[in-house]
C-alpha cells in the first residue's frame, strides 16, 4: 500500500512546518511537551523505534498517532489506546467573515484551556496558540465554543480544538467554527485535515456533512516508559 504524509501526520509536520517546535533527531522526534504531547518515529525499524523511547523522561508520556498498528521498543508501553479518523476536506471551504467570531490571542489561554479541559477535544496546552491560530465565540465575556489549527504540513493544516461548552450546545456553533476555521485554513493555500476518535460518530457525522470525508482510520496511543 502507498503511504501518504498524513499516515504519520506527526512526524511529517515535525520535520517540516514545526521543526522548530520539535526534539529529537531523524530517526524520532517529539513536539516539546508543554506545547502539545504528539510523538513519532520515521519508520517502524528497530533503530527508530529504539529512539523513540529515549524522548520520554521517567513519568512522562506522549500520544502517537498513525495509520497501522503502532509498534513500541520494550522501553515503552502503552497506557491507552484507541482507533481514530483521519478525514480531508474536499475543496469547497471557503473565507466567510462572522461578527460573532474573533481571533483568539494568548490573552485568552486560560479561557482556552478551562474550556478543553471541560470538554477534551484532544490534547491541549496553554501554548497552542504557539504553533496555530484559534478563533473563539465569547457571550457576555464567557468563552463559549472554538477550534483552530495544530499540526501542519506542506500543503496540509489540522483543524482541531473544536469545544463548545455544555451550556451553548445546539446552536450551531462548532460547525460555525469548523467551517470558519477550514476556510481560513484553505485561504492560506492549505487543504484543512482533521482526527476524531472513531466512537465520536456525532463529530465524524458532523464533519462529513460540511465537507471532509474520510481518508483512513487511525490508531491512537498514550505512551510511557516500560519501567514507570
Amino acid at each position: 500500500m502507498t503511504s501518504h504524509e498524513l499516515d504519520r501526520a506527526a512526524w511529517a509536520s515535525l520535520t517540516s512546518r514545526h521543526q522548530a517546535f520539535a526534539d529529537g533527531d531523524a530517526k524520532a522526534r517529539r513536539y516539546r511537551p508543554s506545547i502539545v504531547p504528539f510523538a513519532a518515529s520515521a519508520d517502524d525499524s528497530p533503530e527508530s523505534l529504539e529512539a523513540l523511547g529515549t524522548l520520554l523522561e521517567p513519568g512522562d508520556t506522549a500520544v502517537l498517532l498513525q495509520a497501522g498498528e503502532i509498534r513500541l521498543p520494550a522501553s515503552l508501553r502503552a497506557i491507552r489506546r484507541a482507533e481514530g479518523v483521519q478525514m480531508l476536506a474536499d475543496g469547497g471551504h471557503a473565507p466567510f467573515e462572522d461578527d460573532r467570531i474573533a481571533r483568539l490571542t494568548p490573552a485568552d489561554a486560560e479561557d482556552m484551556l478551562a474550556l478543553a479541559a471541560l470538554i477534551e477535544p484532544g490534547p491541549f496546552t496553554l501554548r497552542a496558540l504557539d504553533i496555530g491560530r484559534f478563533w473563539g465565540v465569547r457571550e457576555n465575556g464567557r468563552l463559549v465554543a472554538m477550534a483552530g489549527e495544530r499540526m501542519a504540513q506542506p500543503g496540509h493544516v489540522e483543524l482541531s480544538g473544536v469545544c463548545t461548552h455544555p451550556e451553548a450546545r445546539g446552536r450551531g456553533l462548532a460547525r460555525l467554527l469548523s467551517r470558519y476555521v477550514a476556510g481560513r485554513i484553505a485561504e492560506s493555500g492549505d487543504r484543512p485535515y482533521l482526527h476524531a476518535f472513531a466512537s465520536n460518530t456525532a463529530a465524524i457525522c458532523l464533519y462529513a456533512s460540511i465537507g471532509f470525508i474520510l481518508r483512513t482510520t487511525m490508531q491512537v496511543a498514550v505512551i510511557q516508559r516500560a519501567d514507570d
